[in-house]
């Protein structure tokens, strides 16, 4: 398995994989599917606005996603992001979110950034204890914030210092 640079051709099996996740998981907080032109607009914007998305691939195959970008759009916010892990779900549990966990906080160490902010779903115990595992820590947990599922969500905020 590799840890690359994404490119157009990884599009499609991103966006399968983070359809997926928007409708049968709480780790995204979107209702509705995206489609490939939504995912080219928004990988293009990553490239204008010099932030990576990073791909694990083996065999051709997109096995999951990471991404970093603006945690707040005001200027002050500039040294923070916020990062994106996503694994296809056959895959979960098998070490690739850590790696491209990894990947993005290389990412945000060489473009001298502060700070990685993770917004995750309070009740999404692996994802919260994978950041932890990598020196994030919980500074914020936001009652029942998103609905999704016929169920209020919590999200808990956990941040890296880096710099």
């Amino acid at each position: 398995m590799e840890i690359r640079n994404a490119i157009e051709a990884d599009l499609l099996q991103m966006l399968d994989i983070y359809n997926e996740i928007i409708a049968n998981t709480t780790a995204v907080f979107q209702y509705d599917p995206h489609t490939l032109e939504m995912r080219k607009e928004w990988f293009v914007q990553k490239q204008k606005d010099g932030f990576p998305v990073f791909v694990a691939e083996e065999n051709g195959e997109v096995l999951g996603f990471s991404t970093i970008g603006p945690f707040r759009n005001w200027q002050a916010y500039k040294y923070s992001v916020e990062n994106s892990v996503y694994v296809r779900s056959d895959l979960r549990g098998k070490g690739i979110g850590k790696l491209l966990l990894q990947a993005t906080i290389d990412a945000a160490k060489e473009m001298k950034m502060h700070t990685i902010i993770a917004g995750i779903d309070a009740s999404n115990d692996t994802s919260i204890a994978m950041h932890k595992k990598f020196g994030f820590v919980e500074v914020a947990y936001f009652k029942e914030v998103g609905f999704k599922f016929e169920r209020w969500l919590d999200l808990k905020f956990l941040q890296l210092i880096i710099n």
